[in-house]
């Protein structure tokens, strides 16, 4: 599988590892179900994105649902952790952390070496 569905978080995250060559079909049959399985049962849902470095690269379809899906369900989060070493999606993340009044809801971007970090932010209750 290359999108994983992550364990041990609380139920309103929906947290995934991304291995590999990920296509629009490992969107469709895990991470977007998942999602829209805890929007289900919580107001609000946070997602969680751990890119190791066996990751190699999204496909253009992949890149296009992740868009599609990202401005579809654009109120539905309230906190969003991405942890890479990958250097133009830690640019992006930056981007997206100094542009972060624009976003409904509160975004951080950490390193594969502060996964310890990000997995305490993720699930730590709301201020």
């Amino acid at each position: 599988m290359v999108i994983e569905r992550l364990e041990g978080f609380p139920d309103n995250v929906a947290a995934f590892a991304f291995h590999g060559h990920v296509t629009k079909s490992d969107y469709d049959a895990i991470l977007i179900p998942d999602f829209e399985d805890r929007l289900a049962r919580h107001k609000k849902v946070r997602i969680y994105c751990e890119i190791p470095p066996d990751f190699q690269k999204f496909d253009p379809g992949a890149v296009w649902e992740d868009s599609k899906f990202g401005f579809g369900h654009f109120f539905d989060w309230e906190r969003a952790a991405l942890v890479t070493d990958v250097e133009w999606m830690a640019h992006v993340a930056k981007f997206s952390q100094f542009f972060g009044f624009l976003w409904p809801g509160e975004y951080r971007a950490f390193s594969n070496a502060g996964v310890d970090e990000a997995r305490k932010w993720i699930a730590e209750p709301h201020e």
